[in-house]
């Protein structure tokens, strides 16, 4: 499974927003600490608002900040919502309509590896994510 920059990028507005605790944060801003460009911030923020996960302000002191609480809110939250459904093979997928389902001998596996992707980003809180250091899994 390959994760894109709109992912990437997300996880990383995400976590510039709770470094702000509830301060109201220009997206400009975001865009000049993360060395993100303003419009593909632009792109990534909309579906975050959709979810419920960031909030906005406009006007001249407005901004963007967390909707809940970082430990409310999951990487998987965060990636679901930028990019929908999370599996591993699009054919795991609500939507899939796969001709070999009932004769594929492999999907037992490539469920066991979905399973696996979505509990560990359902198991990371953005308060955590804002935790790593950037070497160190999780739980280690």
């Amino acid at each position: 499974m390959k994760f894109s920059t709109r992912d990437r990028y997300a996880l990383r507005l995400m976590t510039e927003l709770a470094d702000h605790g509830g301060a109201l944060v220009p997206l400009k801003e975001i865009s000049t600490a993360q060395q993100i460009s303003l419009k593909y911030l632009e792109q990534i923020i909309t579906p975050l608002a959709r979810a419920g996960l960031v909030a906005s302000v406009r006007g001249a002191q407005g901004g963007y900040r967390l909707a809940r609480p970082a430990e409310e809110i999951t990487a998987g939250d965060i990636l679901r919502a930028v990019e929908g459904e999370l599996t591993a093979i699009p054919c795991l997928g609500a939507q899939a309509d796969c001709p070999r389902r009932d004769q594929c001998r492999t999907r037992g596996f490539w469920y066991g590896l979905n399973d696996l992707i979505n509990q560990y980003v359902d198991n990371i809180t953005l308060d955590r994510l804002c935790a790593m250091d950037g070497r160190t899994p999780a739980g280690s």
